[in-house]
């Protein structure tokens, strides 16, 4: 599973947030891509604000920065930064990075940490833990109908093997298993159910996984369609960039990264064509430049400049 941000302990103020929050790789993407004072910021994925805070504190800017989330919790402790001049987007990032393009708005940095935050994992009611009882819900938008629950009660043995072994990517013979001991439990209503029936199925090894890490991950992943929305936002990169503008992407496993590499290197390898730059070859991972954040163990950040 996922984790980018810590979470809020106890003061919800949003100083004390800020001060609780581990924004994964942050030092990392500020040497990197050097945010200077009077540039535009937009962040895709802003959560509870950690990058944010972090990259305008360095451009001062504002005004014409913009900050975008799903999560309507999320979007409610960023209110200090919409009090200067910052505009908030509730809604997803590719619906956001598309009606920003088609209004030709361009930004000098833009950012997207596609990690599910602690605080989505910390709430049992939000339903993305197999760690905590609460209702089979992963959504990271409350106003779509589709949940957790929908899936693994509706669809079919074979549908839910194939979205177990493409999005979890567990090994086919045990996501068969799985989806079949699911549908003879059904109904399912909660995580602590969900979890039960897995654990049930496929034996964990001393050392590995809870057996349930990967059928949450792609139930997740599936929920809110992040592989597909990964996919159409890339290209409105360019289109979201000033020229001499970078791009940042923190992806936390290897579907996610895949698609952003091949971009990347689509881009690369495009010649005249190309409208990035890729300046590093290999991606920032966290377990090297982040060290002291076990929440960055699994991320990657990957780079690229608007020609």
């Amino acid at each position: 599973m996922s984790i980018k941000e810590h979470p809020p302990q106890s003061d919800t103020s949003p100083m004390s947030e800020d001060r609780l929050h581990v924004p994964v790789l942050v030092e990392k993407m500020l040497e990197v891509m050097q945010p200077r004072p009077g540039e535009t910021y937009l962040d895709l994925t802003a959560g509870y604000g950690g990058h944010a805070r972090a990259f305008l504190d360095k451009t001062k800017q504002f005004e014409g920065s913009v900050l975008v989330d799903r999560d309507e919790f999320a979007i409610g402790h960023l209110s200090d930064l919409e009090a200067k001049g910052v505009k908030l987007i509730h809604t997803d990032f590719l619906a956001a990075a598309q009606k920003l393009a088609q209004e030709g708005q361009q930004f000098d940095v833009v950012i997207a940490d596609l990690g599910v935050s602690s605080p989505q994992l910390d709430r049992a009611e939000r339903g993305f833990s197999f760690n905590k009882s609460g209702p089979l819900d992963m959504r990271m938008d409350a106003r779509q109908d589709e949940s957790a629950k929908t899936l693994v009660n509706r669809l079919s043995v074979t549908d839910l093997a194939h979205i177990i072994a493409t999005y979890g990517e567990e090994p086919r013979g045990a996501a068969t298993r799985i989806a079949n001991a699911i549908v003879a439990a059904r109904p399912l209503n909660t995580t602590e159910e969900l979890a039960a029936v897995i654990a049930a199925t496929i034996r964990r090894r001393r050392g590995k996984i809870h057996p349930a890490t990967r059928t949450f991950q792609a139930l997740r992943i599936a929920v809110n369609d992040e592989l597909a929305q990964i996919e159409s936002l890339l290209p409105l990169l360019p289109k979201l960039l000033t020229a001499g503008g970078r791009v940042g992407i923190i992806s936390f496993h290897s579907l996610e990264d895949r698609l952003v590499k091949r971009y990347f290197a689509e881009q690369a390898h495009s010649g005249y064509e190309a409208e990035l730059e890729v300046p590093y070859k290999k991606p920032f991972d966290g377990a090297t430049y982040d060290v002291h954040n076990p929440r960055s163990r699994s991320a990657k950040l990957r780079v690229a400049v608007k020609k």
